[in-house]
């Protein structure tokens, strides 16, 4: 997450065409009902999707840890110690796989010694990144990795390469994970004696803007110094993730690769959907029919950008080793009116439900190279998956979106080509209906399908390969509006119901989905 506004990502694209396996142009007609026909391959399975592409962001930004998950042990909000019961039960629901932390721009600031020992003696710091605000470092080492212990996630966690020392990233990592010595002796003073696991860890955050500034060669010089001093306990594995491209930067990918991708076990890509530019880039809630057209068009610019930051990696990589972590990623809107703009506070709309299933659906389809994304962020903050307020708490229609796709965790992707028709406004154009498919690991073949026109119903026809299915079952995500939203005391205007819109009977799975809605099939 950068401090400052990036610079212009792409410009506006008159229309961005993202092809399932085998897109197809037809006609839209005039009538209320427009028509998709597909084949679903069951029985030529594709890689695994990883669970850890349904993974979290949670930056010291604004209330996204404080008030969002900290409250402390002495706070009137229900909490187990200081972690918030009602976001903690919330997210253990979703199986969170993995969390981002400390940040985005913050990591490359966090001195980690300043957020262990007594919370009382912590220094008190400013966060010069997001609102000019006072940091209390009571959220710290031992608070995050316990969080992540709570929830069931991994921790992932992004190392100072920005002002900091290789000397001190790497004590931090042997603070964390050594089962002896000095440091580890200092550890279990702080109340930790087993290390924890780290599964992941960032060298450095963004090093082409808020980390540094610094050109691809030099950065790349420095992932490698920087990651040679990253050492875990014998029998133990850590992955190096390094600060990977803005947006369309390939040749940051380029140089990254070649010069260091034999060093690193995944490599970043940063994009947010903006609907307008970064000067003003329109409001959460109130937007027309062609804000909402070109949002969507922007979205499916990801699909472009994972086929070509692949193409890249694939020159030194062939076996696919190497991760692609697309580890920012969501809307990005102007901040809530009478909010404080550093803490990027917005609400989450439909819109937002649709935006995420997009993305979810074009990461499933390049399982083969992205192995893990997280959403910016967990509350709080841009497309959260929670909004809190005091004591009271939301949960936004994204929250609802991932909720619905977990049987995708660790699921094998299933071929799925769509013939599909278009949706318009004004000079934005995109494919009406997105879908993926996949078998969970219960057997279970999930079909998940998503109209993005806000006005027309699409009738879908499915022929299905390699599964006998007799019988479907769903769940539906719509509302009345695309602007719909949960908001606090105002009850839950976007939520899952019962969806009885589909029919499976000779091969062929049959489909209505209603205007602006995610539809999640389970086939059995």
């Amino acid at each position: 997450m950068r401090a400052g506004l990036f610079a212009l990502v792409m410009a506006s694209a008159a229309m961005v065409m993202t092809p399932m396996a085998a897109m197809a142009q037809e006609a839209a007609p005039s009538a209320t009902t427009v028509t998709a026909t597909a084949t679903l391959k069951a029985d030529a399975p594709g890689p695994v999707i990883d669970r850890r592409i349904f993974s979290q962001f949670a930056e010291h930004l604004g209330y996204g840890i404080y008030g969002g998950l900290w409250v402390g042990p002495g706070s009137k909000i229900p909490n187990t110690r200081g972690y918030r019961n009602d976001v903690v039960a919330a997210l253990r629901a979703l199986k969170v796989p993995v969390v981002r932390w400390p940040g985005g721009c913050f990591a490359d600031e966090y001195h980690w010694r300043e957020g262990i020992g007594a919370r009382n003696k912590r220094p008190v710091k400013i966060n010069t990144h997001w609102g000019g605000v006072t940091e209390s470092n009571a959220f710290g080492t031992h608070e995050f990795m316990d969080f992540a212990e709570l929830i069931g996630a991994e921790a992932y966690v992004s190392g100072n390469v920005g002002n900091g020392t290789p000397a001190e990233m790497a004590e931090w990592v042997e603070y964390m994970t050594s089962p002896a010595g000095t440091l580890a002796d200092e550890r279990a003073k702080n109340g930790r004696k087993q290390p924890w696991k780290l599964p992941m860890f960032g060298i450095g955050n963004e090093l082409w803007g808020c980390g540094g500034n610094m050109k691809p060669d030099y950065a790349a010089d420095l992932t490698r110094r920087y990651g040679t001093f990253i050492k875990v306990p014998e029998g133990t594995k850590t992955l190096r993730i390094a600060s990977g491209a803005n947006s369309d930067d390939y040749n940051w990918t380029e140089v990254m690769m070649r010069e260091a991708g034999d060093r690193i076990d995944g490599i970043g890509v940063h994009y947010y959907t903006v609907p307008g530019d970064w000067g003003r880039k329109g409001s959460a809630t109130q937007f027309t029919e062609e804000d909402y057209a070109r949002t969507i068009s922007k979205t499916l610019k990801m699909d472009e950008l994972i086929t070509k930051h692949g193409a890249i990696m694939d020159k030194y990589d062939p076996k696919k080793r190497v991760n692609m972590a697309v580890d920012e990623w969501g809307t990005w809107y102007d901040v809530e009116p009478n909010t404080n703009p550093g803490f990027l506070y917005q609400q989450n709309t439909m819109r937002d439900a649709i935006v995420a299933a997009l993305n979810i659906n074009i990461f499933a389809r390049h399982a083969d190279r992205v192995r893990m994304t997280n959403i910016a962020q967990m509350v709080n903050v841009l497309q959260a998956m929670i909004l809190t307020r005091e004591g009271q708490m939301v949960l936004t229609p994204t929250y609802h979106v991932f909720e619905m796709y977990k049987g995708f965790q660790d699921a094998t992707y299933l071929p799925l080509e769509l013939k599909s028709p278009w949706y318009n406004k004004e000079q934005w154009t995109v494919p009406s209906v997105s879908a993926a498919a996949a078998r969970g690991t219960d057997g279970v073949v999930r079909v998940a399908l998503t109209n993005v026109d806000p006005n027309r119903a699409a009738s879908v026809s499915v022929a299905i390969t390699g599964v006998a299915a007799t019988g479907v079952t769903g769940r539906i995500l719509t509302a009345a509006t695309i602007g719909a939203h949960n908001d606090f005391g105002s009850g839950d205007a976007v939520k899952p119901a019962a969806f009885t819109g589909a029919q499976i009977a000779g091969g062929t799975l049959t489909v209505t989905l209603p205007a602006k809605s995610v539809v999640m099939l389970d086939l059995r």
